[in-house]
């Protein structure tokens, strides 16, 4: 006995535990199978499932249960990334807690600390992804801070250090002063501001007048090494070599020309201060000026700013221009709209600080990555992003890959007592150098200092798609091999090049091809005001309670109807209650179904014509599916299956098939629907596996262990356009007279009578049961001349009248029709006007030109009876 209702939880559960038992999800190399392999963006070890990664893991579990269930050898490799900057600060906070300090305890016991922290919270998210459904071999999780992933990192930073391409140096860097440590140029982003302008005059060291220079941020004078005029400003012409007083601190600084400096920006004089900006500091060095650095790591201001030390960075700017009023430096103050740069991660304004860091160049190692995205080797979906892509790689910078950290992958760097650098695998290997390379025979471990910064999160994570299959440590491997290059990557395009670019760079390094094939690029995931979801708006709902409110597969199936790859989705609960309501229609389809009473015998023949449309109906959409999928319009290929589920089978086929109320269904016509009904859930499967795996548990006594994520994908037939044709007319007629029963308010219970005028009346014979079942109608029948007093419309080229008992006027009829006519001619233009153009013709798929060939016909021939009717009823 099938439940009346559909209950989500309880089935969601208990198919899961099922999958996991019977490791329905596990892959392993099968040299006679198609690999096909996705590896999941790690998400980090302090998150919890939000809506983008609903939308991100729905994708990619779609993708690998289609693949599947296409006999390919499938493998989703789930994990987590260590996520340095944020876990620290998750674990400082907790420390903080206990009453504990990070800077009075030792690295190894922050790390005791970080692990635990780690082994407590860092699954949640991964468990989460389970209630999605998320069909991932599990017994492949990975983290990126694991021994063998670890190592893998080391293994690169002393492979691309021997080669040349990391490098330790002082550079101006993003410096987060809330995290404590430099930012890579893309962790940096960038927000418009209100800001203000502050007009500060210099004196002039001999007495005869001042220069007035223009800065957003006061705060840094007292690190100035210059003022700056364009060459060719005349204003300033007769200054040059001259020297100003600082305001407050009265330290002497000469005038310089440079034609960097803006003519038409502020005042034309630019105050240089060459540790707290990185043009600055480019000037700085083309001028041999003297680099001040006034700001310490947390923001405030060191003793060599004299004034205000100690005081926060903003702290001290509101002290500053208070004292440079007080005494006269200040002169105007405007409102500036400005644009700042802050830490992705902290939030915190960035701060420009000169630091020695190490960096690995990425000029050499950026070429093959633009190439092969820019020659679709790899392609990006949607396309658009490749000029993004272009864009960055193009202008690349060097990478600041350290991190004043402590969890992370140490770098592997280590110093004698004297400064010599050895960067090795570890200490003992370090030693092994230090002696044969130096003779330093006496030497012992506890001579070596290792560098205390850890490496950018990026930096393991670019290893993803290798090191997961432990390619970097055995990079001639089975599992390599089999599974790598992978398939499809699905992330989202804020990453574009903080990961993808530097995956793919990783892949040509090391193993000298690309690393997947594909790159599926989600949107957003926006409020229905179009607002980014975040914790601040509380507009971000709870994944898990939509989850309880709607059910898995609502929630999938809500999220993809409105999410093309690229574009940014306006999430509405109402999407999801479409999911839900969905799910509802399929569960009551199988209860019909399951329900209906039986009787041994042969379909009636309009039953066997109807099965015959419908499967061709579902190979026409396998087509199309295969092809949105092939063109990664995954919303596309569910909404194509939406319609066949809901338009075409339920609300057409079932009620064609449907017998009588407490009438028996023949079992060769239950059979055929149950069949093409089993088909449906295949094709439904990926998108919401839920329910398609009871339902198909259900249809029929199963092997132990069966299960529909392993049947196999539905196969196209052949598309009978014959059929759809004349089902397409059929179903246009019932429409039509539905409609008159709507208009004239006839209940749908009162039989009416059709008459048809046609050239071709036997092509109605097998269709005509059909008919007068769907509209309810007492009789068909065809003349030779039109009705003048009855309701009439036209499909195709054939005449249809509705005689009924107070029929309206001609007149009302002849102003209906001519209404239509000029609709027709309008659209038939239109089509003629598509079909006229060449490269449409040219380059549109065939079975697309000829569709818009049969609509012109189509018009034409409605366009011929209209105005066979009007005049009739002129």
């Amino acid at each position: 006995m099938i439940d009346k209702n559909y209950a989500p939880q309880e089935i969601e559960q208990k198919w899961y535990a099922f999958w996991l038992e019977n490791k329905l999800f596990a892959s392993k190399p099968d040299p006679n199978k198609e690999a096909y392999t996705i590896v999941i963006p790690p998400p980090n070890v302090t998150g919890v499932l939000h809506m983008g990664h609903m939308l991100n893991n729905t994708i990619q579990d779609v993708l690998i249960r289609k693949a599947r269930m296409e006999g390919k050898e499938a493998c989703w490799v789930p994990g987590t990334d260590h996520a340095s900057i944020a876990t620290e600060a998750k674990v400082v906070a907790m420390l903080k807690e206990k009453g504990i300090e990070k800077k009075d305890i030792s690295r190894e016991e922050f790390l005791k600390y970080a692990f635990e922290w780690k082994d407590k919270y860092g699954g949640i998210i991964l468990d989460q992804l389970k209630k999605l459904g998320a069909s991932c071999d599990w017994d492949r999780t990975r983290f990126t801070m694991e021994p063998k992933l670890y190592e893998a990192v080391i293994d690169t930073f002393v492979r691309l250090y021997n080669k040349g391409l990391i490098y330790r140096g002082v550079r101006m860097v993003n410096w987060d002063p809330q995290g404590k440590t430099a930012l890579s140029d893309e962790e940096v982003i960038y927000k418009d501001v209100q800001a203000k302008l502050y007009h500060i005059q210099y004196p002039l060291v001999d007495g005869s007048g001042h220069v007035t220079i223009a800065t957003t941020r006061p705060e840094t004078i007292m690190a100035d090494a210059a003022i700056c005029v364009n060459p060719s400003d005349e204003r300033y012409l007769s200054l040059h070599g001259k020297k100003v007083f600082i305001p407050l601190i009265n330290r002497e600084i000469s005038i310089i020309p440079d034609e960097y400096v803006s003519t038409d920006f502020g005042t034309g004089c630019l105050k240089v201060t060459p540790a707290h900006d990185l043009n600055d500091y480019e000037l700085g060095i083309k001028h041999k000026l003297p680099v001040i650095d006034i700001i310490d790591d947390n923001g405030a201001l060191n003793e060599k700013a004299v004034l205000f030390v100690g005081d926060d960075r903003f702290e001290a700017r509101k002290r500053i221009v208070k004292q440079l009023t007080e005494e006269g430096y200040l002169i105007q103050t405007e409102e500036y709209k400005s644009t700042i740069g802050t830490s992705e991660r902290t939030g915190a304004v960035i701060e420009p600080k000169l630091s020695l860091q190490w960096f690995l160049k990425m000029e050499e190692m950026a070429k093959p990555a633009l190439e092969n995205v820019m020659n679709d080797n790899i392609q990006l979906h949607p396309a658009k992003f490749k000029n993004t892509y272009r864009s960055w790689m193009e202008n690349v910078h060097d990478w600041c890959i350290s991190r004043q950290l402590w969890w992370g992958q140490q770098i592997p760097a280590f110093y004698l007592q004297d400064g010599t650098l050895i960067v090795a695998k570890d200490k003992k290997e370090a030693l092994r150098i230090a002696r044969d390379k130096y003779q330093l025979f006496a030497l012992v471990e506890d001579d070596l200092t290792q560098d205390p910064d850890v490496l950018d999160t990026w930096f393991s994570s670019w290893l993803w798609p290798i090191s997961v299959f432990d390619g970097i440590e055995n990079p001639d491997n089975e599992e390599i091999n089999y599974y790598y290059p992978t398939n499809d990557l699905v992330t989202g395009p804020d990453i574009l090049f903080f990961w993808v670019a530097r995956m793919i760079m990783a892949g040509y390094e090391w193993r000298g091809e690309l690393p997947f094939r594909n790159v599926y690029l989600t949107g957003i995931v926006r409020d229905k005001q179009g607002r980014k979801m975040s914790k601040s708006l509380g507009n971000s709902p709870d994944p898990l309670e939509l989850i309880e409110k709607f059910g898995a597969d609502g929630v999938r199936s809500g999220l993809l109807f409105s999410a093309p790859a690229g574009n940014d989705l306006l999430f509405d609960d109402k999407l999801c209650e479409q999911g839900r309501n969905f799910s509802n229609k399929i569960w009551n389809a199988f209860r019909l179904l399951k329900g209906l009473e039986v009787k041994e015998g042969q379909s009636l023949p309009e039953h066997v014509l109807a099965s015959e449309w419908f499967e061709s109906k579902l190979s026409q959409t396998i087509l199309d599916v295969q092809d949105h999928f092939q063109k990664f319009r995954i919303s596309d290929a569910l909404l194509s299956i939406y319609n066949l589920v809901w338009d075409d089978y339920c609300a057409k086929y079932l009620e064609i098939i449907k017998p009588p109320y407490q009438s028996p269904i023949a079992s060769e016509t239950l059979n055929t629907a149950l069949g093409l009904f089993d088909q449906l859930m295949r094709l439904l499967h990926p998108y919401m596996p839920f329910i398609t795996e009871e339902i198909w548990q259900n249809m029929e006594d199963r092997k132990e262990g069966a299960s529909i994520c392993k049947a196999e994908f539905p196969q196209a037939k052949t598309v009978q356009t014959s059929i759809i044709a004349q089902f397409d007319a059929m179903f246009e007629i019932v429409t039509k007279i539905r409609e008159i029963r709507n208009t004239k308010q006839i209940s749908p219970k009162m039989a009416l009578s059709l008459c048809i005028k046609s050239d071709q009346a036997s092509a109605y014979d097998a269709i005509n049961p059909i008919l007068i079942k769907l509209a309810n109608l007492e009789s068909v029948s065809f003349i030779q001349e039109s009705m003048a007093e009855a309701q009439t419309f036209v499909v195709k080229s054939d005449q249809f009248f509705v005689p009924l008992a107070n029929d309206e006027d001609p007149a009302v009829l002849k102003e209906e029709s001519e209404k239509e006519l000029i609709y027709l001619e309008g659209f038939k233009k239109s089509v003629e006007a598509k079909l006229a153009n060449e490269k449409f013709v040219q380059h549109a798929k065939a079975d697309l030109v000829e569709r818009e060939r049969q609509k012109l016909s189509d018009a034409e021939n409605k366009i011929k009876s209209l105005k066979e009717l009007i005049a009739r009823l002129s």
